[in-house]
């Protein structure tokens, strides 16, 4: 799914009322214990397709499952420095701006399809979580339960955030950012469309994080390259 912006909410930085949106149905437990550490780490893939199993049958009997990641990232006029093509000997220069001014990309990606779906908000609260939550079920195949898995953030985990009918969350390990292949995503569109630029205001900014997502969503063999992972996908 393409990325077109968030018209209203997207200018109001400094305005958290903005987000506010009426949510879905409840359809979320409570988050377990964190547990961070190697342990936890390989606990989680060990144990994936049992949960995945429980889940399906739960959740949505006789519907098939789609894996999804979600996570954010923050994109601002202070912006990274990344490597740069050049001629051997030569130092090239980059542009790097002093601005405070930001935004966030709430992104999510289900590798085994090549999809994704995105909203550039100004902050993470609730109220914006729950705008990407409808986002992402709007974008799961019709009949199908998505199984989101996320890391543990306030907005991500609490009991105040409304979960589509059709989604399902599951809490990764804490300080676990390597589970997360939309943490490679990050990486990708920073090094190849959103790094080495100054942005000339906030509007600039959203319209960067647009285009970068949209080239993203344009090449479905890209997400599944970067975000399949064995422990998730394997049949």
């Amino acid at each position: 799914m393409g990325l077109g912006g968030v018209p209203a909410l997207a200018l109001q930085a400094d305005n958290e009322q903005g987000a506010s949106r009426p949510g879905l149905a409840q359809a979320i437990g409570a988050a377990p214990a964190s547990c961070p550490g190697q342990g936890s780490r390989i606990g989680v893939q060990k144990n994936f397709a049992t949960v995945l199993a429980e889940i399906a049958a739960c959740e949505a009997p006789g519907k098939p499952i789609e894996i999804w990641f979600q996570d954010e990232t923050r994109i601002g006029q202070k912006n990274k420095i990344t490597r740069r093509w050049a001629r051997r000997g030569t130092r090239p220069s980059a542009p790097h701006d002093q601005r405070t001014r930001s935004a966030y990309i709430f992104g999510a990606i289900c590798p085994a399809e090549g999809k994704g779906a995105a909203l550039v908000l100004p902050r993470c609260t609730t109220a914006a979580m729950a705008l990407h939550l409808i986002e992402i079920s709007s974008a799961v195949a019709p009949g199908a339960h998505a199984v989101l898995l996320l890391d543990q953030a306030g907005w991500h985990m609490t009991g105040k955030l409304s979960v589509p009918a059709n989604i399902t969350l599951m809490p990764l390990p804490a300080k676990s950012p390597e589970l997360n292949p939309v943490e490679n995503i990050w990486q990708f569109m920073r090094d190849n469309w959103l790094s080495n630029r100054v942005f000339t205001s906030y509007k600039d900014i959203i319209d960067h994080c647009c285009y970068a997502w949209n080239k993203l969503i344009d090449q479905p063999w890209r997400i599944t390259s970067i975000g399949l992972r064995d422990w998730a996908h394997r049949s």
